[in-house]
């Protein structure tokens, strides 16, 4: 492959220094996160909860939540059942099952702090456990609260990528590689900064190592991210991969770091987005369909579900 004579800067190498990749291992994975294997950690390893907590997705928080709240109720029914049937006043039912029920719902109204009263705890250790659990139900609420306005007021960015690179047209009589985005919420994006590392391995005295170029782009800024934004590689004699073939590509293990920084209009903050594209990911001789169209009134209509909508063209 020819790649253009340059100096490496150390700081375009996103952490990895010199490491190459191999098995088709990527750097980053495709929502940005490094693809790196922790060991090491203590098994209790609590230094991260909070950080868990507020980034796993709503299914999975949800779900935590849900099981801890049922656990916690069951241990307790276990618990007033343990201190003997006649521990609760107002219970119904002879059976096992409707004693552990009772217990189970009863520990539900403690934890919550409802009480409607029906069922009441009787003798020392049953208010006891009463009491702690009721303390224990609004430390876990106030906890679990904080955790939910955490997640809604951390400030993020959700963009959508198209699923490929595309080695396309551009201008006259050239090509260039690009992709396409968008911003998925409603919020306004402004002082968009975007950047790409492309990045592939090579044997240098028989050691094969990790290089870092970070690539020109057509525009690496924007004011608004309006509509999408298609980014641009041109494929000129200033680039490192003018001569690229898809087979060296692959020999190469090349992959494209994409890393874009902007302003939130809503939370007045700075937020980041990242991701990936392999060179497996890449389509040769193919151009993006239009995004957007216009509604009968004139008004320009952006329809996400067509972002990585492409077709194959000739003579490239």
């Amino acid at each position: 492959m020819a790649i253009h004579t340059r100096k490496i800067n150390p700081e375009d190498d996103l952490g990895f220094g010199l490491q190459p990749v191999i098995k088709s291992q990527p750097l980053i994975n495709k929502d940005g996160s490094p693809n790196v294997k922790r060991i090491g950690l203590p098994f209790f390893n609590t230094a991260n909860n909070y950080h868990m907590l507020i980034t796993m997705s709503w299914t999975k928080f949800w779900l935590l939540v849900l099981s801890g709240y049922s656990i916690v109720n069951m241990i307790f029914a276990v618990v007033y059942i343990s201190l003997g049937t006649d521990s609760l006043n107002g219970t119904l039912g002879n059976t096992s099952f409707d004693h552990f029920m009772n217990a189970f719902f009863f520990s539900a109204q403690t934890l919550s702090t409802v009480g409607y009263g029906h069922i009441y705890p009787r003798g020392m250790w049953a208010n006891s456990a009463a009491a702690l659990e009721s303390m224990m139900g609004l430390l876990a609420f106030a906890l679990a609260t904080g955790l939910l306005y955490g997640r809604f007021s951390r400030p993020s960015a959700r963009i959508v990528y198209s699923k490929n690179l595309l080695v396309a047209p551009y201008l006259e009589n050239s090509k260039g590689i690009m992709f396409r985005l968008a911003n998925f919420r409603r919020n306004i994006l402004i002082d968009l900064q975007i950047e790409i590392i492309f990045s592939f391995n090579e044997t240098v005295n028989g050691k094969t190592e990790r290089r870092f170029y970070p690539l020109e782009l057509e525009r690496r800024n924007v004011s608004v991210l309006t509509t999408s934004w298609t980014i641009v590689h041109p494929l000129n004699e200033k680039s490192p991969l003018v001569d690229m073939t898809k087979e060296d590509l692959e020999n190469t293990e090349a992959s494209f770091a994409v890393l874009l920084k902007a302003f939130d209009d809503t939370f007045s903050q700075t937020v980041h987005s990242r991701t990936a594209y392999q060179h497996h990911e890449i389509v040769w001789g193919a151009k993006f369909k239009p995004v957007f169209d216009r509604a009968p009134d004139g008004r320009i209509v952006l329809d996400l579900s067509r972002i990585n909508d492409h077709e194959l063209v000739v003579n490239i």
